[in-house]
């Protein structure tokens, strides 16, 4: 019987099976930030086992609260710091060389094909766009993974998604993935492999196949996943030429992961998306989803584009594209948040964090502060926002406050109109 691509990493990482079903698993990578690591430290140093499994294999950032705002974040911070000096940890992100973990792990290069990784942080399933198994997991994992190198799950069956058809212009990978969730709802793929296929994927950058699996874990699944490709080995190069001769042969060695032909599922999903439309997130769950034309008229207060789901440089050109010569409405504010350090300077040499400027949007540091509403763009009570991130509970930005999930393009027409639309990148529909 063939594998899936969950099950074959799975089985390359398999090193012990205490009890039916559990599978522990050696790890490849484990990631770290300021929020819950720091659990994980004090834990681990009151019961004096403050050491790490390979300094190497651990990288960590500075990345929630950055700068710090507070004495409490500061403190934070300042556990991380030290942890990562005191064990020789030479992947720490600082303040000045931060960005959003997701979108700074890969940019770095740490992310392959066939790799484990674990984090602390539930959003850790976007690495799986590269071929990997990336799930989030809590605080006694996270302790056993830093001190072991190794982590226990389950083996989860996978779902696979076969996503037909071509995607109209003005149509992007969040409203992808906003549809798949409304389909089959928060519930839908718990502790399940969201194994994503099919044309609309194939023709995907490697940045929206992050969004795309960013948002895994809204679906209830425990990681994203995609096939590694031409692209995957494009984006990975710089990192990787010295392990291959060729990209062709890179190439050839990932494709080893790719699941077989006859592998077994726990269903197969197929979703012609021709015809779908951007999609806005309403009320409180992330399944709560209409197509933008039936929320126009939607007044916002708020305007934000970044996080791990959707602050890359993909996205910051798209929303730059609509806001070029236009300014945003006067009774909305506008903030940007590039994702890492590097996002940020390629969109200044492109112009693009000017025609954010101009149009009145407020350019800040790479962060994922207002994302979980703990700094630069928390909501008021009653408030609403129009965003890019990826959660829309109730309090997320602020407590009281409403979050739209939308893409950069609408999240930026929006901005400008001052209320829910679609972006003039969308001639379709309604």
């Amino acid at each position: 019987m063939g594998k899936t691509i969950a099950e074959k990493i799975f089985d390359a990482h398999l090193i012990d099976q205490p009890f039916e079903g559990i599978n522990v698993l050696k790890l490849d990578a484990v990631f770290c930030h300021e929020i819950t690591t720091p659990i994980a430290i004090t834990d681990l140093m009151d019961r004096k086992k403050d050491r790490v499994f390979d300094p190497s294999k651990i990288k960590a950032v500075i990345d929630h609260v950055t700068p710090a705002k507070d004495s409490k974040t500061a403190e934070q911070g300042k556990i991380l710091r030290d942890w990562a000096r005191r064990h020789n940890i030479k992947d720490f992100f600082d303040v000045g060389y931060n960005g959003v973990c997701h979108a700074l792990f890969p940019e770095q290069g740490f992310v392959r094909p066939g790799y484990t990784i674990i984090m602390g942080d539930s959003h850790t399933c976007t690495h799986g766009a590269f071929g990997a198994f990336a799930a989030g997991i809590g605080t006694t994992d996270l302790e056993v993974g830093i001190l072991k190198g190794v982590c226990a799950f389950k083996k989860p069956d996978t779902i696979k998604f076969v996503l037909k058809g071509k995607l109209q212009k003005g149509i992007f990978a969040k409203d992808v993935i906003l549809y798949i969730i409304w389909q089959i709802g928060v519930n839908g793929a718990t502790n399940k492999v969201m194994e994503f296929t099919g044309p609309v994927v194939d023709e995907m950058s490697m940045e929206s196949r992050m969004t795309l699996c960013n948002m895994a874990i809204e679906a209830g699944g425990t990681s994203g996943i995609c096939y590694p490709d031409e692209k995957t080995v494009e984006y990975l190069w710089k990192y990787i030429k010295d392990e291959y001769k060729t990209k062709e042969e890179a190439l050839k060695d990932y494709k080893k992961w790719i699941s077989d032909k006859d592998a077994q599922y726990d269903k197969v999903i197929e979703y012609d998306l021709a015809d779908i439309e951007p999609l806005v997130t309403f009320g409180f769950k992330p399944d709560q989803v209409k197509r933008v034309s039936e929320m126009k008229g939607t007044e916002l207060d708020q305007i934000y584009i970044g996080s791990c789901t959707n602050g890359r440089i993909e996205d910051l050109r798209i929303a730059a594209e609509i806001l070029k010569g236009k300014k945003i409405n006067n009774r909305v504010r506008g903030i940007v948040s590039p994702a890492t350090p590097q996002i940020y300077s390629q969109a200044l040499k492109e112009g693009i964090i000017e025609i954010f400027m101009n149009a009145g949007f407020c350019v800040v540091n790479p962060t994922c502060g207002a994302c979980l509403g703990m700094s630069t763009g928390v909501l008021a009570e009653g408030e609403v926002c129009a965003s890019t991130t990826n959660r829309n509970f109730n309090g997320r930005m602020g407590k009281g406050g409403m979050v739209h999930l939308m893409s950069p393009a609408t999240a930026a027409a929006s901005a400008i109109a001052g209320e829910i639309v679609n972006s003039p990148l969308f001639k379709g529909g309604k």
